[in-house]
This record gives structure tokens, C-alpha cells and sequence, in this order.
């Protein structure tokens, strides 16, 4: 093998092994922080839908795209350092966000977008002040990131996946939170952004 093929092959291993080791550590958060929560957990349902059926044909759509268009999105898969590494970068910053918005949510978090856990609080300050969905802004830059560290390629599939998803499920959310905490709801909207931080700096002041 010639060493820049060599090279090439190494970074290819070394973008799967991050890729890994950073959703490794999301979802053992998540199942650490959903066995914690089920203790003396108790959740109140609200007949809003919960958006399965929409995971289930994005999940079908994913599948179907990377059946027929694989070898084609292949094609353009590109490990270039300038692709990568910001790639790099996203990842373990969205990593961190969106681990920190799961632990800061606590028990408050329900799988389903429209159940209240008992004595639930609204959150409005550490990722909740960046944006209120900080941790579906932390999974979509997650699966940004790995589409950039991995080449593009076959992983191009997955944000239209990912975006089909968290489309379903915030609007389901938001009317549980503008049920359930009107006024302070309705002040928090105003006040942080849904998904892109950093929006209400572009505010103009009334």
C-alpha cells in the first residue's frame, strides 16, 4: 500500500473512532439518565401525538435513499482535511452541548414529546438560554459534524433523516410547554431562539 493511501486509510479509521466514541457517549448518557429518571417517575400524558409515525417513514426514506442512491452519494465522498477537520470540530462541540443540555434537563426529560414528568419544571438557563432545544440543536450538529468527519459520501442521508425527525417533534413540544407554562413560555420564546443560537443577538432592541 502506498503511504499516502496508507494515510488516507488511517484517517478514515480515526474518523470512524471518533464518530463512535462521541455518540457512545451520548446515548450512554441517555440511558443512564433514563434508568435515573424512572425511578419515582411518574409522566403525565397529553393527547398531543407524539410524531411516531413520521420516524417510522423517515427511518423508511433513510433506508430507501441509501438503497438506491448509495453507490451514487459514494461518489462524492471527499476526505479532505478542509472537510474534515471542521467536521472534527462540530462534532465534539455538539458532543458536549447537547451531553450538557441531557444532565441539565434531568429527570424533566420524557422520550415522548408530549408527556410532562410529575412536578415538571420549565428549564430556561444554561443551553436553555442558547436556545430552546438545546439538545436536538446538539444531535442535529452531531450529525453535521459526521457527515463532515466522515467524507460526506453515504452519511449525506442522514440529516434529511435527522431534520425529518426533530421537525416532528419540536411543534408537539412547544404547544406541551405553552399548555402547560403559559405566560412563562410565552416570555421564553420571545426571549431565546428555537435551534440557531445566537439569533437574538441579531435582534434590534424595541
Amino acid at each position: 500500500m502506498r503511504p499516502g493511501a496508507a494515510a488516507a486509510a488511517q484517517n478514515v479509521v480515526v474518523a470512524e473512532t471518533v464518530t463512535w466514541i462521541c455518540w457512545g457517549i451520548v446515548i450512554a448518557t441517555w440511558i443512564v439518565g433514563a434508568l435515573a429518571g424512572m425511578r419515582g417517575s411518574h409522566g403525565r400524558h397529553q393527547p398531543l401525538g407524539d410524531g411516531t409515525g413520521w420516524r417510522l417513514v423517515s427511518v423508511i426514506v433513510l433506508i430507501a435513499v441509501i438503497r438506491l442512491a448509495g453507490h451514487d452519494l459514494r461518489r462524492v465522498t471527499d476526505h479532505s482535511p478542509w472537510i474534515e477537520l471542521p467536521g472534527l470540530v462540530i462534532l465534539v462541540a455538539s458532543t458536549i452541548f447537547a451531553t450538557w443540555a441531557r444532565i441539565r434537563l434531568g429527570r424533566m426529560w420524557s422520550a415522548m414529546p408530549n408527556t410532562l414528568q410529575a412536578h415538571h419544571e420549565l428549564r430556561t438557563d444554561g443551553p436553555y438560554a442558547v436556545t430552546r432545544h438545546p439538545i436536538y440543536t446538539g444531535l442535529l450538529g452531531m450529525i453535521l459534524g459526521t457527515v463532515l468527519l466522515n467524507g460526506l459520501g453515504v452519511t449525506l442521508a442522514l440529516p434529511v433523516v435527522g431534520a425529518a425527525i426533530v421537525a416532528t417533534r419540536i411543534p408537539i413540544e412547544e404547544r406541551l410547554m405553552s399548555s402547560a407554562f403559559p405566560d412563562e413560555y410565552a416570555r421564553y420564546r420571545r426571549r431565546v431562539p428555537r435551534l440557531l443560537p445566537g439569533r437574538q443577538l441579531l435582534r434590534r432592541p424595541h
